[in-house]
């Protein structure tokens, strides 16, 4: 069995508001992480007997897999190591990656449950789009390069730019890679908020606008307005929290009564997303790994890939949205409406989806 080389950061944390320096765990340098796997925690051989006793037994009792909770996916041996490692998404680095679960002889519902489970012990899932899917599935439906505004970029084989999802905590769990390409890249946000304040810190002050972000037409029971108002940077009772500035905010400005960013606003914008680069560091997707970013402090993206012909072998991903209930990070009030809610539109129906269903554009939504 691999040596696991997992190696939490200090966790520390100091108080902060905007303009001033973050000063925590979150801040890392993806340099001091280069060559290293400090991130990854490696499954042992028990600890991946637990997960499938618990997979079979949740198969024993039948049901949705929605309905499989903290409580009914007992993982006494491995409960301490998630909760570290959902200490180091909360409080340290904001990133982190389970790695050994096996894929092969591994049915498409147990990779599933086991994939659920261990997201129960880390948060609770929420719905990831109009349709109610509590558990999402990343690939390529549409063709690589094709994009309208129902067609979202986890659908196709394109890059995709730096951003946040609508959620604390991110997960993906690799079913199979792209035959090239395809990296998880990532990027800490309060890092390149450190960098944009030595190098521009005008700039920084241009990106605590609320700017205008679409809704992708998923608009909440109640409301009417097709984008929601929010900061790329913000501070709340000491905690920075850092949001995507690109696509959403791009395509609201096509939206009636959106009005245009201005130069200042778009040169942040530029700038932010340069040093995201800069920043980053790439996660390597092996079949059965889980991955776990910090949405308010973490950005992510996926490089350009080629996939394999055959069905079967295509680059696939099962995603979670998880929100981490039993203590959040301090957000203001238009982030935290945001990632409580999930997408939750009027007929809405939860459901659990194995496979993605594609009967025409409007179900790439």
């Amino acid at each position: 069995m691999t040596a696991n080389p997992w190696s939490p950061s200090p966790r520390t944390h100091e108080p902060m508001e905007i303009g001033a320096p973050v000063r925590d765990s979150s801040a890392w340098d993806p340099d001091a992480l280069r060559g290293t796997d400090a991130w990854v925690y490696q499954l042992s051989e028990p600890e991946i007997e637990e997960i499938h006793d618990a997979v079979a037994a949740a198969e024993a009792r039948g049901g949705e897999i929605m309905e499989i909770t903290r409580g009914s996916f007992a993982l006494p041996g491995l409960a301490p190591a998630l909760a570290d490692i959902k200490a180091e998404i909360r409080d340290g680095r904001g990133m982190a990656l389970i790695r050994g679960l096996p894929t092969e002889n591994r049915s498409r519902r147990q990779l599933a449950t086991a994939f659920w489970g261990l997201g129960c012990h880390l948060g609770t899932a929420k719905s990831q789009n109009a349709r109610g899917h509590l558990l999402g599935h990343v690939l390529d439906l549409a063709g690589k390069g094709f994009k309208t505004p129902k067609v979202r970029g986890y659908m196709n084989g394109s890059a995709l730019e730096f951003h946040t999802d609508r959620t604390d905590i991110l997960s993906l769990c690799c079913l199979a890679p792209a035959k090239s390409g395809g990296e998880h890249r990532i990027a800490s946000s309060p890092a390149a908020y450190n960098a944009m304040l030595e190098q521009r810190p005008d700039l920084v002050r241009e990106l605590t606008f609320d700017f205008y972000r679409t809704r992708n037409g998923e608009i909440p029971v109640g409301e009417t307005k097709p984008y929601i108002r929010q900061p790329v940077f913000s501070a709340k009772d000491g905690y920075f929290t850092g949001r995507s500035s690109g696509t959403k905010v791009m395509q609201a400005q096509d939206l009636p009564g959106v009005p245009k960013l201005t130069p200042a606003q778009l040169e942040a914008n530029a700038l932010y997303l340069k040093l995201a680069q800069e920043f980053s560091l790439d996660m390597e997707l092996r079949a059965g790994d889980i991955t776990y970013v910090n949405c308010h402090v973490t950005l992510h993206a996926r490089t350009d890939f080629d996939d394999w012909p055959e069905p079967g072998r295509k680059r696939h991903l099962m995603r979670l949205w998880l929100n981490d209930t039993e203590a959040q990070r301090p957000l203001v009030e238009s982030v935290a409406r945001e990632v409580n809610a999930g997408v939750v539109v009027d007929g809405m129906a939860y459901k659990t989806p194995l496979e993605p269903v594609v009967e025409g554009e409007r179900d790439l939504v």
